[in-house]
């Protein structure tokens, strides 16, 4: 692998805050840090019938992209445990080639 990343389909995130819980819990963050934040977009009305309202899982500078978790054959905590499968960890080029083919509101993003 040449360069870890996370691809985030946050159109399809409810908020749930897993990842957040399950990436404290692996790498012993106190309270009030994260290795990867949910941030909440409030709801706002875009037409009579549509609405916008997005949950985004963000990266911090804690986030190591779980290196040992990763070393020991497993996969990143947040991806691991995420409830609407929108979170994905892989080698950065592969997720963006994939993230290229995908509609609707997805990132890639690498810490390194």
């Amino acid at each position: 692998m040449t360069k870890p990343a996370l691809l985030i389909n946050y159109e399809y995130c409810t908020g749930c805050h897993s990842c957040e819980i399950a990436c404290r819990n692996e790498h012993g963050i106190g309270l009030g840090k994260w290795g990867i934040k949910m941030l909440e977009v409030p709801p706002f009305q875009i037409d009579e019938e549509h609405w916008n309202w997005d949950n985004a899982p963000i990266l911090t500078s804690l986030c190591d992209m779980c290196a040992d978790r990763i070393a020991a054959g497993g996969d990143a905590a947040c991806a691991h445990v995420c409830l609407a499968q929108c979170i994905e960890y892989g080698d950065f080029l592969e997720l963006a080639k994939k993230a290229a083919e995908m509609t609707g509101k997805v990132y890639v993003i690498s810490n390194q």
